[in-house]
């Protein structure tokens, strides 16, 4: 399997350069993305076929001479290869229809494929110098995309942004190897995993894997770049950094934390668990108050992988005590959600996508009506809510049941710092799960519902098949995951085997497929069940009021206050729907500034009433921070202008405090 990965890898590359060459063409944008497409199904299937295989290992003669690239696929990089293909070949099915619609598409064909190649590489890896390369080329990839439309000021902006916080993030990650690799300087994986560096370096490759890995996938306080390129990249391309390229980094640090270092103490897990509950809470809050479609979509990221981390954390706070059954209950859930992820916010993103290409605006107050105009598309965002607010019967509550469920599992553990976090992030995730409801409820409510708010979206109209079958597709599978979640909890048993040494009970021998956390006398699941009785009652219900209600149809204007409404301005809007939690949680996490201008009495111009919001992580830490690098610069840039014997000075002192250096580390 591993060989029919390493030619999907060099077949994007070839694709890379069939976009380059035919960007312009008519037919180009279908050759690549379809040809993604047949290259990701083929990787979806060797990943789902990896995790139930034995680990296999290729040695390549490229990169450093003498050493190689070490390519290696086990059940841990097999999942998260069925979650790359998966999410891949469904977002190059979409921009099949999506991609007819590019102005421009000889700036994003050429980077796609290079964007799926260094995804793909990053999880066969088994060495630091082809990791960081993966690593990089997926980075770089990704910029050159966000950079689809640069003559956008605030495209320019949010591609400055991200590829700062790439650098940052790569070079975290190249010293976390550094420190595992030790005095015998090996870049392969094999030998970290035998170094055993001692404890106060395996806690600096702890954080600094934390830092980069989490930069990556968007942790509070990395993710501040989450929303600016987001909305700056083309759907398609959001929907996989959003989607996929956050669980690669969700890989990284599984396979640092989990595998490499073989273990953290308990402190590393606190420090996991309060960075995911504040991540979770933090980012929904940020979700809840925006107008733009796409940067809610990218602030709910960071929410997501907040969920993931906190049961990442769980599991590692419970491995450092023995206690490997739960372990494998948080892990498994951590990974089910990362899946769950993948599944439904792609398919919100191209839910957006397709407003996007119809109507010309992410602003949901400027839409609304759509339902009755893209009903298809409406069904499937409305799908992809559900799931994402954690209803059952759809995946996200799955999952999310799972990490509840972990929560309250917790053992007696000896720790104080972990007999805090892990309570208080249960209240976290409660919270998180209420305001992203709410959140959802809000945007299907301004967007799909109600009479349209513009001209744009009052004549749009459903996109194409292409697109459909994307989100179709996608919803299809949130719900199937949803009813049937044994069957990913056993698909996964692998992996968590692999990693932990243990696994979650296996859940698909009961007849009723009932989901059993530990065992059957503490908890149990049956979404199947709960699923046809929310059917029956809803049903029911909907019988009911139509044979007891009046069968005459009443048609009348929309209502209000007593007075025929003729404009829709008189809705409900995005602001006015989230004020209530604007001002409830104003503080944390952001900071919002109402301005009101009322006129005296007597005048005859209207009132005004707005708002503006800022993000105090960006306020208090990265303007700051900014603000420093430029006066530094500033400062030193009269060393450009200095002459050949003082730059040689320069050089005899560096050389000088190197020998020095060197001489007191021996």
């Amino acid at each position: 399997m591993i060989d029919l990965v390493a030619a999907a890898i060099a077949g994007f590359c070839v694709l890379a350069v069939a976009g380059g060459l035919l960007g312009r063409a008519a037919a180009g944008h279908f050759l690549v993305y379809g040809g993604c497409l047949l290259l990701c199904l083929g990787t979806l299937g060797a990943g789902l076929a990896a995790m139930m295989a034995p680990p296999t290992t290729l040695l390549l003669p490229l990169g450093i001479p003498w050493i190689g690239v070490h390519l290696r696929l086990d059940a841990l990089s097999g999942f998260f290869l069925f979650l790359v293909g998966l999410g891949s070949a469904g977002a190059s099915l979409f921009a099949i229809g999506y991609a007819a619609h590019d102005e421009q598409p000889q700036r994003v064909l050429p980077f796609y494929p290079l964007f799926l190649a260094g995804m793909h590489l990053v999880l066969l890896a088994d060495d630091a110098f082809a990791f960081q390369f993966a690593w990089e080329l997926m980075s770089l990839a990704s910029w050159a995309l966000v950079l689809a439309q640069h003559r956008d000021p605030a495209n320019a902006q949010a591609g400055f942004v991200y590829l700062v916080m790439a650098v940052f993030s790569g070079l975290a990650m190249l010293l976390s190897f550094a420190l595992m690799a030790g005095g015998q300087g090996s870049f392969a994986f094999d030998a970290m995993r035998a170094s055993h560096p001692a404890p106060i370096l395996a806690a600096v490759a702890f954080g600094l894997a934390l830092v980069g890995a989490g930069s990556k996938a968007g942790l509070v306080p990395l993710h501040v770049w989450l929303p600016l390129a987001h909305p700056a990249a083309p759907s398609h391309v959001s929907a996989l950094m959003s989607g996929v390229m956050t669980k690669v980094a969700l890989y990284g640090f599984i396979r640092v934390v989990f595998d490499l270092l073989g273990g953290v103490p308990w402190w590393a897990a606190t420090i996991v668990l309060v960075l995911g509950g504040v991540t979770a809470v933090v980012g929904v809050l940020q979700a809840m108050l925006e107008r733009d479609l796409k940067r809610l979509l990218a602030y709910s990221t960071v929410e997501n992988i907040g969920i993931v981390f906190v049961g990442l954390g769980l599991a590692m706070a419970f491995r450092a005590n023995g206690f490997v059954a739960g372990a494998a209950l948080a892990f498994t859930a951590a990974l089910f959600h990362a899946l769950n992820h993948t599944l439904f916010k792609s398919l919100l993103f191209f839910g957006a996508g397709a407003v996007l290409t119809v109507t010309g605006t992410r602003d949901i107050d400027q839409l609304g009506g759509l339902i009755k105009r893209m009903p298809v598309t409406s069904a499937a965002v409305l799908a992809g809510c559900l799931a994402i607010s954690a209803l059952p019967p759809m995946n996200g509550f799955a999952s999310e049941w799972l990490t509840f469920q972990a929560v309250l599992l917790r053992p007696e553990l000896p720790q104080w710092g972990l007999k805090l976090a892990i309570p208080a992030d249960g209240a976290l995730l409660a919270l998180a799960a209420a305001l992203a409801a709410a959140c959802f409820v809000r945007m299907f409510g301004i967007a799909f519902l109600g009479r349209p708010r513009s001209i744009e979206a009052a004549i749009a109209h459903e996109v194409d098949r292409w697109s459909l079958g994307a989100m179709v597709g996608f919803g299809t599978l949130a719900l199937l995951a949803g009813l049937f979640p044994g069957v990913v909890i056993d698909l996964l048993r692998p992996v968590s085997k692999a990693v932990l040494g243990a696994s979650m009970p296996v859940q698909m021998g009961d007849p009723w497929m009932t989901t059993i956390p530990v065992e059957a006398s503490r908890s149990s699941y049956n979404a199947a069940l709960l699923a046809l009785f929310v059917a029956l009652s809803g049903g029911l219900a909907a019988v009911m009021v139509k044979r007891l209600g009046s069968r005459g149809l009443r048609r009348a204007p929309a209502w209000d206050c007593g007075f025929p409404d003729p404009s829709p301005m008189t809705q409900y809007t995005g602001g006015s729907f989230a004020q209530p939690v604007q001002r409830v949680y104003e503080g944390l996490g952001y900071q919002v500034r109402e301005h009101v201008d009322m006129p005296p009495p007597g005048a005859t111009r209207a009132a005004r009433f707005s708002t503006t919001r800022s993000d105090l992580v960006w306020d208090w830490v990265y303007r700051p921070l900014g603000d420093w690098v430029g006066r530094i610069a500033g400062a030193l840039n009269v060393l450009q202008f200095l002459t050949i014997r003082r730059y040689l000075g320069f050089v005899f002192v560096a050389l000088i405090v190197l020998l020095l250096a060197l001489a007191l580390w021996q």
